[in-house]
């Protein structure tokens, strides 16, 4: 069976493609994209055919910075349950963290992630491999093996690998295999038992903060060491002005550096907090409304390459307690694209260069298919409404968990159609 479909607005910035026209898909693949001259032509036997006028077709969005909690805390999401969520929000490929239980730091686990989410088919799953045994920052995992059982980039997410030793060596095996180490950037010595971001409006919530120092700190070890090495780095959840400035010198300079934020880093502010939310609590934690100014311009200019949900399902039980005991982490499959959309209404981007931070780069960046729809690549597409008004509501939310402070919100966007190997996997009623 083909798949047709006709009058959208066709969008690949991989190849500079923005027409209005038909895109047909067979076996699996993209197998022509037509510019629409006016008329409409017969489709023929055998093709299914979706009339996407008005809305726009785009490679499927590709999140490199999820967590997906399986194997070990199911309670909070599983894989199948955060493919849901993925196809829902628009994402046909995905990277997992490997903070699970047990740690994704042997091939077995790898190769577990790989089966599990083969079984559910709505999403490309990759993960990604400790940088660390068990994430302790001790001593390094085997990256070969690692990468042969199918790790696409290795980190030890949610924790700072501190031991710069140790952090020189992962850049250094991690480039032989040209794979790159995604760097959770903290210093733990400064964040030790820290809630919010360190500033006037931490000191008049009472809570203990977190400099952000803390962070900057650790991008400009990371950025010296990658420059030093040779290798390459992706600096994972920029939040802060410092962190930008820094990576915008390293680039400039020709350091090897890629690196991504969040939606809630260019949403939200620190002033958010004064509700004592706990769905609020994050690492890096928000910042101030300067950094959001900053992290805003490094997406303008290009010294963040990529937009990553960085999904972190809770359940109530992690969250429903004092804020000083909250786990950290904000759902995002579901929301970032509508969120993201912002950008362009804003007019910090515009349409295509949003596309290329959600899926065009952070597949280059992982070296993934995907991120494009070039005749004969993979029919992996995403079909935006970019004017649909919808109210974000966590309770027909397709992920295990509920941990969103964005509940209630009125978002302009939405993705309507997910395609995954020329199947659809998602269809907005």
């Amino acid at each position: 069976m083909k798949l047709l479909l006709t009058g959208g607005r066709i969008l690949d910035p991989s190849c500079g493609l923005d027409t209005h026209g038909d895109l047909l898909v067979e076996d699996g693949r993209i197998a022509a994209v037509e510019e629409r001259t006016g008329g409409k032509k017969s489709p023929g036997k055998a093709v299914q055919v979706l009339d996407v006028t008005g809305r726009i077709v785009v490679p499927g969005l590709v999140d490199m910075h999820t967590h997906l909690r399986e194997p070990g805390f199911e309670y909070k999401e599983t894989i199948a349950t955060g493919c849901r969520a993925a196809a829902a929000g628009g994402f046909t490929a995905i990277a997992c963290m490997p903070n699970t239980n047990p740690v994704n730091d042997h091939r077995p686990i790898t190769e577990f992630i790989l089966r599990k989410a083969a079984e559910c088919g709505l999403c490309r799953v990759y993960p990604v491999a400790a940088v660390s045994l068990e994430s302790a920052g001790k001593s390094l995992t085997e990256f070969g093996d690692l990468s042969e059982a199918g790790a696409v980039a290795f980190s030890d997410d949610g924790k700072p690998v501190m031991d710069s030793a140790l952090m020189r060596r992962a850049l250094e095996y991690a480039a032989s295999l040209d794979l790159p180490v995604i760097s959770h950037c903290e210093d733990a010595t400064l964040t030790a038992g820290g809630q919010m971001n360190e500033g006037a409006v931490s000191m008049e919530l009472g809570l203990q903060g977190i400099p952000s120092t803390a962070e900057e700190i650790m991008v400009a070890r990371d950025l010296l060491l990658a420059g030093f090495s040779g290798a390459a780095v992706h600096i994972a959840h920029v939040s802060t002005a410092g962190s930008v400035r820094l990576i915008r010198e390293a680039k400039a300079r020709g350091v090897r550096v890629t690196a991504e934020t969040a939606p809630h880093y260019f949403t939200l502010t620190e002033e958010a907090l004064w509700e004592y939310d706990t769905n609020l609590k994050v690492n890096p934690p928000l910042r101030r409304a300067a950094d959001v100014a900053a992290i805003r311009e490094g997406l303008r200019d290009g010294t963040i390459d990529a937009i990553a949900s960085d999904h972190a399902p809770h359940a109530s039980t992690d969250k429903d307690v004092e804020f000083a005991y909250a786990a950290s982490g904000i759902l995002g499959l579901e929301t970032s694209l509508g969120l993201s959309l912002k950008l362009v209404r804003d007019g910090v981007l515009p349409l295509e260069a949003l596309v290329a931070k959600m899926s065009t780069h952070p597949a280059a960046i992982l070296n993934l298919p995907g991120g494009t729809l070039r005749p004969g690549s993979q029919a992996d597409i995403t079909v935006i409404d970019a004017e649909r008004n919808w109210t974000v509501d966590i309770r027909r939310f397709q992920s295990r968990s509920r941990n969103s402070p964005f509940d209630g919100w009125t978002l302009t966007g939405k993705a309507v159609l997910t395609i995954k190997d020329g199947v659809i996997v998602f269809q907005d009623s």
